[in-house]
């Protein structure tokens, strides 16, 4: 059933419950009333016969009492999800959610959460919410939503059903915005190439060269891997300009063995490249927060992010790093992508706090990269310093700042850049994040690059160990990433190959192995935006 028509049932079903449940008072106890409030109804559920129904759905006359029958007018799909939402557990590692708690993205959450879950009299559940998740997971391994509502030491609690419609349909306002985005790009007459995929080469039969740098913030050495360029000789040495260097930063969570199939790859197509793994906010910080010994890694790491490339960049300039090249070239994922632009000299424009007041008034469900733009807010950053003076340009795959620079702050950026974003990324979604901020600057050699079925995490090539840590939904991985990360490396080396020489790359719609891959300048994606032709 469509989600308006079940909304519509639930409407209806509500209505039917204010006729039926008109005495139904608050008992003595704490939390055993629960006030649904939707489109001006205010309805009273017994908590605990809410509890047996999500035991036992469809049992007549059970602990679900009368409330069970008409909960049961609902169709089998939304009976079924009431359910899930009801039992399925919040939190299933204790030791996780005491972190997250602790974390500035989780209480942004549960302030979020106690403005729609209030007190009778309609004040915040906030702090109690806090206090009463703590004492549960404290007590249990895991902990429901029924089993939180039912702790909570309030007499009567009211929940906003208005507030959770509006976030649902903020979700599906965003998912449909994107896809009439698709369309519109669809529509748009691009010259269409078909191109055939490199071939990878055996990474088993090259490896990194692995390097410690020590720096002075940190008290154990950088982690870096070093792919050295394969050398070229006799005349296509000659007939080529001197590359620039790379130096590659993974997201937040991220690995730098996550992105050695593109560091391999464009080594051996005559680029050195330099991945910088950032401890505090790697894969190892994200499984010591799984497994509850700190919270989880935010937007307070990137100080040490943006020193650890200033580091590496240093390093490099005094031959301590065996990678040469004329200039050096930023390359990131998601917060990697973040970190390149602010190593390159751009700094958030003034007001952030007033626009995240403005953000943050309701959960960003519909671009979650809006809560690590807001922590921002609350962080001393290093003070602006010059970009490297041999900054040759930027790759950003699934970057993003709206807040950040919501006019013209990267108007200041004298690089080009090559901008990737995903059509089915709901992370960092491609119209705010991505296509914002690609229009914002003025090199005519930037590119954006928007990947037909493309998701956050298509650049990523996760190990083992990886897929069990992050467990990612099919919806979160989008088309074949193999396929995918073949058509970014493709256009990735001809980008680069255009700051050596004096070319352009062409705008288009690529096809590769059924991926396509849009590849728009300033003017293209401006006539993206508005939805005109040319």
């Amino acid at each position: 059933m469509p989600v308006s028509h079940r909304l519509q049932r639930l409407k209806g079903l509500l209505a039917s419950l204010l006729i039926a449940l008109p005495g139904l008072a608050p008992p003595a106890g704490a939390a055993e009333v629960l006030e649904l409030r939707f489109d001006g109804l205010e309805i009273p559920v017994s908590l605990e016969q809410l509890d047996g129904w999500s035991r036992n759905p469809g049992e007549r006359g059970g602990a679900g009492g009368d409330l069970a029958v008409w909960l049961d007018l609902l169709d089998p799909g939304s009976r079924r999800d009431l359910k899930t939402l009801l039992r399925a557990p919040l939190l299933r590692d204790t030791s996780f959610g005491q972190q997250l708690l602790d974390s500035w993205a989780g209480s942004q959450m549960l302030a979020r959460l106690g403005d729609l879950l209030t007190t009778g009299d309609g004040r915040s559940t906030t702090a109690v919410l806090q206090t009463t998740l703590r004492r549960l997971l404290e007590t249990r391994q895991d902990v429901s939503t029924i089993g939180l509502l039912r702790a909570l030491p309030v007499q009567r609690l009211s929940l906003q059903l208005d507030g959770l419609y509006d976030l649902a349909l903020q979700w599906r306002q965003q998912i449909d915005l994107q896809r009439h985005a698709l369309e519109r790009l669809k529509a748009m007459p691009l010259p269409e190439r078909r191109t055939v995929p490199f071939a990878f080469g055996d990474r088993t039969a090259k490896r990194p060269h692995r390097q410690g740098l020590a720096v002075g913030h940190r008290q154990q050495p950088l982690p870096l891997e070093v792919w050295p360029a394969l050398s070229m000789a006799g005349p296509q040495r000659n007939a080529t300009p001197e590359p620039p260097w790379l130096l590659l930063m993974p997201g937040l969570g991220g690995n730098a063995d996550q992105f050695g199939w593109l560091a391999s790859e464009l080594a051996e197509r005559g680029w050195p490249v330099v991945v910088l793994q950032h401890p505090g906010s790697d894969g190892p910080a994200l499984k010591a927060a799984l497994d509850g010994q700190r919270p989880p890694p935010g937007a307070e790491t990137l100080a040490l992010r943006l020193a650890d490339i200033e580091a590496v960049l240093a390093a490099q300039r005094r031959g301590e790093l065996p990678v040469q090249g004329k200039g050096v070239v930023l390359l990131g994922h998601s917060m990697g992508a973040l970190s390149a632009l602010l190593a390159a000299g751009v700094r958030p424009e003034p007001g952030l706090g007033e626009r995240c007041r403005k953000a943050l008034d309701r959960l960003p469900i519909a671009n979650p990269s809006r809560l690590l733009q807001c922590q921002l807010a609350s962080i001393d950053l290093p003070q602006r310093s010059d970009p490297p003076a041999d900054l040759r340009g930027l790759v950003l795959f699934n970057g993003f700042g709206s807040l950040l620079w919501p006019r013209r702050g990267l108007a200041s950026l004298e690089v080009p850049m090559l901008m990737v974003g995903g059509s089915l990324d709901l992370v960092t979604p491609p119209l705010e994040e991505q296509l914002r901020l690609f229009l914002q600057g003025g090199d005519p050699r930037s590119r954006l690059v928007m990947v037909e079925g493309g998701s956050h995490f298509s650049p990523v090539r996760l190990t083992a160990t990886d897929e069990v840590l992050f467990r990612l939904d099919e919806e979160l991985v989008g088309v074949d990433p193999a396929r995918v990360q073949s058509g970014l490396l493709r256009l990735t080396t001809e980008y680069l190959r255009t700051l050596q020489q004096p070319l352009l790359l062409p705008v288009q719609r690529r096809v590769q192995q059924g991926v396509t891959l849009d590849v728009l300048d300033a003017a293209a994606a401006r006539r993206w935006q508005t939805g005109q032709q040319p």
